[in-house]
């Protein structure tokens, strides 16, 4: 199934996606002050999302603005507004660590971003004015369902509730004068609007195991970036099981696995699109701070 968060007329709303159409999870479970897809995620385990999905069978799609609405009628939002924690991966895969002349990481090189930093589809990339070179990455993140601490790969896929697309912006010249400080990370990758995320979640049996998935990045419509997850030089078990060896990963957690090759220069006015197979395109538009 997919998930989304949308705003209709101001409100702010968890839904589930059916063809092109969205339905308020307040239809099928009951859980007060829901504005994003955080608390379902807390409660969502396998017999919640089979009796929404057999629900969902039975719905008649007939929009009345209320609890079913035209896709294209809503704003979708970031999945989840204020992610718990928003970890990332450097270097995870075996073509990106040498175009920025790095050696490829003997484990996982684990980065955070804040969670303000954290905007939705159609949100617009703010290039600062402390930067002059600010990057794309496209990356396939993981959402954590039922979290916790010490995950073993061999538990790792039933932590995981699903999958969407974050696109890891970096403030390329800044992080260049901070590995020289070695601490090269959350400067340069923690702007505000530097975690564009969405536009779905998409549950962890649609994605399947392994995970070999196509990912794309188009600025302008121009291909920039094109590789596949099966290049990844950590999978998502074992990413699992080496952050959950130091921090409590809480549901609603969101993991972005890393970049391909080809990252490259973001400019005032470019529309940049990340796609990831299975889960849909994640499109923003970059602006200049004033």
């Amino acid at each position: 199934m997919r998930f989304a968060t949308c705003e209709y007329k101001g409100a702010t709303f968890p839904c589930v996606i059916k063809d092109n159409f969205a339905i308020k999870l307040s239809h099928f479970i009951n859980i007060s002050t829901m504005r994003d897809l955080l608390p379902f995620i807390e409660v969502a385990n396998d017999e919640v999302l089979r009796k929404i999905e057999s629900e969902l069978k039975e719905i008649k799609m007939e929009v009345d603005n209320e609890i079913i609405f035209k896709l294209s009628d809503l704003k979708l939002r970031a999945p989840i507004l204020r992610p718990p924690a928003v970890f990332c991966l450097g270097f995870n895969y075996r073509a990106h660590a040498p175009e920025l002349k790095r050696s490829i990481p003997e484990e996982p090189i684990v980065f955070m971003k804040p969670s303000v930093s954290v905007i939705g589809p159609e949100d617009y990339i703010i290039l600062p004015k402390a930067s002059k070179r600010v990057d794309y990455e496209v990356e396939l993140a993981i959402v954590i369902g039922r979290g916790g601490r010490y995950i073993s790969k061999e538990r790792a896929y039933e932590s995981i509730f699903g999958y969407t697309i974050l696109n890891d912006i970096t403030a390329r010249d800044i992080q260049e004068k901070d590995f020289a400080l070695s601490r090269p990370w959350l400067r340069s990758k923690g702007f505000d609007t530097f975690a564009p995320i969405g536009p779905f979640i998409v549950t962890r049996d649609e994605i399947g195991y392994p995970i070999e998935l196509e990912l794309e990045l188009r600025v302008n419509g121009n291909l920039r970036q094109k590789s596949n997850t099966r290049e990844m030089i950590f999978d998502v078990k074992t990413i699992i099981e080496y952050i959950s060896s130091f921090t409590t990963l809480e549901s609603g957690t969101i993991i972005a696995t890393g970049t391909p090759e080809k990252v490259g220069q973001l400019n005032e006015g470019d529309v940049v699109e990340a796609y990831v197979e299975k889960i849909g395109v994640l499109r923003n538009k970059v602006i200049r701070e004033k």
